[in-house]
């Protein structure tokens, strides 16, 4: 039979995988696998359950939010694995997973895996983190930090626009530098983001992106004002704001460093926390295998 690595998180979206442990091992079952799996916890580090892997595994199968596949990819990379990921979205946002068009059903979700393709898509790295959705720093990585896991469960994306709202008043513009072949700034940013994908948050932001093209798009508020800032919010909602930026910069680019002055600031891959300025971004074509 053939092996897979299953790596679950138990306290992803309330713990909805350990609900349905059932269904996944029959399901695989079924077809022919067998399931090795792991439960990530405090008392037991991560890395430990790549030590078996090898060619006699057909994939691993990673349960959880978008955190924790981060947290698998980059192992991965460490480890010099090239074997498919499949994803199982069991967290909060879920922003990759539903980008390939993964089921939230548990069941419907692991028939769409194994009656999927291994297919190749591009890979996004910032310095030495690899990221399989977004790069990003500024106004919205504080909001994602700041909106407690109960609100995001509970009210979806409208707990980042409300969460948002609240943090209007207190606006800080970024002092950045962006650098590439493509295109470069340099001047104040509210948000910066990198997408792979195409949401952060459950928000459709870089909807022009593809995962297949070699290219990273870089999306920039410029946030010049409270009134251009709110008007920029409207456009996010209406799907507008790349079509007719009024204070947004969009780009794509394959490499590119971005600089920015506040040494205290956090940046943000997939929900991990990310490296601080200044930051290397590069794309890595067919750079990771997936199952979908």
């Amino acid at each position: 039979m053939k092996k897979i690595k299953f790596i679950y998180n138990p306290f992803s979206g309330d713990g909805v995988v350990t609900k349905n442990l059932d269904t996944i091992i029959s399901k695989y079952q079924a077809k022919g696998y067998t399931i090795i799996p792991f439960r990530i916890s405090t008392e037991q580090n991560l890395e430990e359950t790549f030590s078996d892997i090898d060619s006699s595994y057909h994939h691993i199968l990673g349960a959880g939010g978008d955190g924790t596949i981060n947290q698998i990819i980059n192992l991965m990379k460490e480890k010099n694995l090239d074997i498919p990921l499949a994803i199982l979205p069991v967290g909060t946002a879920n922003d990759f997973a539903k980008y390939i068009g993964m089921p939230a059903d548990i069941g419907e979700a692991c028939n769409k895996i194994l009656s999927g393709e291994i297919r190749e898509i591009d890979l996004g790295k910032a310095n030495d983190k690899y990221f399989i959705n977004v790069f990003s720093f500024g106004l919205f990585t504080d909001i994602s930090q700041k909106t407690p896991t109960h609100q995001k469960n509970t009210l979806g994306k409208l707990a980042y626009y409300i969460n948002g709202i609240k943090e209007l008043p207190s606006l800080k513009k970024l002092d950045i530098k962006v650098t590439s072949d493509e295109f470069s700034y340099e001047g104040n940013a509210l948000i910066f983001f990198t997408f792979n994908g195409r949401t952060a948050g459950n928000i459709n932001i870089s909807y022009k992106s593809e995962i297949n093209d070699g290219l990273l798009d870089v999306i920039i508020v410029k946030g010049e004002n409270i009134l251009s800032t709110f008007l920029s919010l409207f456009e996010f909602l209406k799907l507008e704001h790349l079509e007719e930026p009024k204070d947004i910069i969009h780009f794509k680019s394959s490499d590119f460093v971005v600089k920015y002055l506040d040494s205290s600031l956090n940046s943000d891959i997939d929900g991990e926390v990310g490296p601080k300025s200044p930051v290397h971004i590069s794309c890595i074509k067919n750079g990771l295998k997936i199952i979908y």
